[in-house]
């Protein structure tokens, strides 16, 4: 016998265009209680699953959003719309895993859903596997080449790996398609890391002049005016930053800074307490010490020593000169002998005769279009801007290459010394700086350490002669530097008189200085710091927000509605 049975019923297009209404009208918790309702007269009623959603989506309510995507895709699992609104809802929990499963989804079954590739891809540069992530990018822009977003995020994660010129296109083809404040800014960010202050300056004044209220843009064009030495000009785009967002923390960090390299210490407290940024803390407490105010600095240094792991170059700096000073134990083990952890070697491809890499490097500094910073403590020289192994000269990428395989050596050197420098040594060799330092007669750098760096070095590419008996030009170390307070002179210092092609690796904790020299030769170095991975550069902002797809699919849903009616009359016999 045969025995009918009938399909779930449907609401009519009425009930269906009214519910679309309240959500397009902004009516989202009315939509959800018209949607709930709906759903006890219609359960298999794909199409009001889907507008619960995403009114659920707009109200906050993440997890229920979920649950009613689930529920859609549970009746028809063949619709990529809602594997892209489900990855959507779970990327607001922060269930990234579960998020880029449904985005591969939606893409499995529609290959051309530009914005699933997208948002897949920011996931994926979130996670940095960024070679897959700019693939997705990539095939958005195909799919849809007015995806001005997706130009700007393929610059981004190309930016990260270091294809400055790669970014920079893509920024360019993304402002083509749409001149917009933030697209400016990330562009402004790679012409900076590249060297180019002053085409920087004019896009950050751009992004200003489409966004008024950009107060990052200030801030960062502050930054560039301080690569410039312009410190009047930095200081007021700081200020102005602040003004906009007060408690910016970045320019309340900046504010800080420049006080601190001013020696107003007593300033520079409430800014950095305010900017909670970076290495804050360690810099108070340089205030604190260079200060005199030795009784704080021991109050606010406790804490942070408790902590489990010593990771902190600046920190190990500050602790290890109070301990020397006052004759305790120094409780940091960052790395209490950093004298010891000096490594100097030759770079044979730099020390042999007429070596072809050592000419093509002193040909792209002498050459090669990259702006001044300025450098308060070299006298006598000039260092370059930007980040030097971002660049896209053959030279300096081989050179790159060259030193990471010298910083492998130094792990392997003093892997069974117990300090955390090597416990938490990089895993992945980063340059988080790299710069050339140029010197003329008379040259030298003060005594300083590289507070954000972890491991720092210098490749040396054309050194002076030195006078018999001298140190001329030499590199100095010490557990003692920067004119802090000192109550004697037991300090250990270390010299080294480099030659061309050598490189000197050593804790970005140890202070050192560049002795004067007196002839009339150039000294050349390439010097550079290399830490732990980490978040990808604060200033520079991503077009990763999201183009979230909040009715799935418009045509999708009207296609729904169409077939309504087939759905009420379908029987299963």
């Amino acid at each position: 016998m045969k025995q009918g049975v009938q399909a779930a019923r449907q609401p009519g297009q009425g009930e269906v265009h009214a519910l679309f209404n309240l959500y397009n009208t902004g009516q989202l918790q009315q939509a959800e209680v018209k949607a709930r309702a709906l759903l006890k007269q219609y359960p298999g009623a794909l199409v009001v699953y889907n507008v619960l959603g995403v009114a659920l989506e707009g109200q906050g309510k993440y997890e229920e959003a979920v649950q009613s995507y689930r529920k859609a895709l549970a009746i028809n699992p063949s619709i990529s719309e809602m594997h892209f609104n489900l990855g959507s809802a779970l990327s607001q929990l922060g269930r990234d895993e579960e998020a880029i499963t449904s985005y591969r989804r939606a893409i499995a079954i529609s290959p051309g859903l530009a914005v699933a590739h997208f948002n897949l891809a920011t996931l994926l540069q979130k996670r940095r596997l960024l070679d897959e992530a700019i693939q997705h990018y990539r095939q958005a822009v195909v799919i849809e080449p007015g995806f001005f977003e997706a130009y700007g995020s393929l610059g981004t994660a190309l930016q990260q790996q270091g294809h400055l010129d790669d970014a920079i296109s893509c920024y360019r083809q993304a402002l083509a398609i749409s001149d917009h404040a933030l697209g400016h800014f990330n562009l402004a960010t790679a012409l900076r890391d590249r060297g180019g202050l002053e085409q920087a300056i004019s896009h950050y004044r751009q992004a200003i002049v489409l966004q008024p209220s950009y107060a990052d843009a200030y801030n960062n064009m502050g930054e560039v005016f301080r690569d410039q030495g312009d410190m009047q000009q930095a200081v007021a785009c700081y200020q102005q930053a602040i003004a906009i967002a007060p408690g910016h923390q970045v320019a309340s960090f900046n504010m800080a800074q420049f006080l601190y390299d001013a020696q107003r210490f007593e300033e520079a407290i409430p800014y950095f307490d305010q900017s909670r940024q970076e290495d804050w803390q360690e810099r108070i407490l340089y205030c604190l010490y260079k200060s005199g105010q030795h009784q704080q600095f021991q109050q606010r240094l406790q804490p942070l020593v408790s902590k489990g792991e010593h990771v902190s170059p600046f920190l190990a700096t500050l602790s290890a000169h109070y301990a020397a000073n006052f004759n305790v134990a120094d409780p940091y083990r960052f790395c209490r002998s950093p004298i010891e952890f000096v490594f100097h070697r030759s770079i044979e491809a730099l020390a042999e005769k007429d070596s072809a890499l050592l000419q093509s490097l002193l040909q792209d500094i002498s050459l090669t279009e990259i702006a001044e910073r300025k450098q308060g403590r070299l006298y006598h020289g000039m260092q370059s801007a930007g980040n030097l192994f971002k660049r896209k000269e053959e030279s300096f990428r081989t050179l790159s290459d060259l030193i990471r395989q010298q910083v492998r050596d130094y792990q392997q050197n003093f892997a069974d010394k117990d300090c955390d420098l090597m416990k938490h040594f990089p895993q992945e060799i980063e340059f988080a700086s790299s710069w050339y330092v140029r010197m003329r007669q008379g040259g030298h750098l003060t005594s300083h350490i590289h507070e954000i760096g972890w491991l720092s070095g210098c490749v040396y590419l054309s050194l002076p002669r030195q006078a018999p008996g001298s140190h001329d030009g030499s590199i100095e170390f010490s557990t003692h530097g920067d004119e802090y307070p000192k109550m004697h002179d037991n300090f250990p210092v270390k010299t080294i008189a480099p030659a061309v092609g050598d490189i000197v690796l050593f804790p970005s904790s140890l202070f050192h200085r560049t002795i004067p020299f007196h002839s009339d030769e150039e000294r050349i170095c390439i010097a550079f710091d290399i830490k732990p991975a980490v978040k990808f550069a604060k200033e520079m902002l991503s077009f990763n927000s999201m183009k979230v797809m909040l009715v799935g699919c418009l045509n999708f849903l009207l296609a729904e509605l169409i077939e309504i009616t087939a759905w009420s009359l379908r029987v299963i016999v």
